[in-house]
């Protein structure tokens, strides 16, 4: 998967590199942290330039990220409630919290979501589910995604050769992230058992 969105990038230049950014937000295991140095790196070389790197990965960021928030959108409230009740230790509750937390700091969850190893896609599916309006969703969604994307591809434009550094320190990252993720379903889980077990 990383060498055929590599090559995509070191054939097609910009364009590319915004279509291997596209895939990146439907297919997860796509890596931004080799697209987008890659495409600075390139951009250092000649064969690009930086500025339309930054801007074509960010066009692939926000088609991406549209295309999740349809997703979203189809699935609509009803059937992700019905798919809730279906699960276990979950109840209605929970939606409604949740539910009423996105509408408080969706545009802020968005945003900063952009920035966020895993959640940089995942975050536009409660968008489209709760039906953020799709201005708002656009715009929080390109700042993050432009701030995400700009970082990255102007390190891999200041590193050169030694661009590939910078996927060991966004592995770490992500790892946290994933860690943290997993605490959290464990403190669900375990503190809803308990409930259980108290009633």
């Amino acid at each position: 998967m990383t060498s055929f969105v590599t090559d995509l990038v070191e054939r097609f230049g910009g364009p590319g590199a915004g279509l291997a950014v596209a895939l990146e937000n439907l297919f997860p295991p796509i890596p931004s942290e080799v697209i987008l140095p890659l495409a600075g790196f390139i951009a250092g070389q000649g064969r690009m330039n930086v500025a339309a790197a930054i801007a074509w990965t960010t066009l692939g960021s926000v088609i991406g990220a549209v295309a999740l928030y349809y997703i979203g959108a189809a699935l609509g409230r009803d059937r992700v409630r019905a798919i809730a009740a279906r699960l276990p230790l979950v109840k209605v509750e929970d939606l409604d919290r949740t539910e009423a937390w996105f509408g408080r700091h969706g545009t802020k969850a968005v945003f900063f979501g952009r920035m966020i190893p895993i959640f940089r896609s995942l975050v536009s599916v409660p968008a489209g589910v709760e039906r953020m309006r799709l201005r708002t969703f656009l715009l929080c969604t390109t700042l993050g995604s432009l701030i995400w994307n700009a970082t990255f591809v102007l390190a891999g434009y200041a590193l050169g050769a030694n661009w590939t550094a910078i996927e060991s320190y966004v592995g770490t990252f992500q790892n946290v992230v994933i860690a943290a993720c997993a605490l959290l379903v464990a403190y669900f889980v375990g503190n809803r058992l308990l409930r259980r077990q108290n009633d």
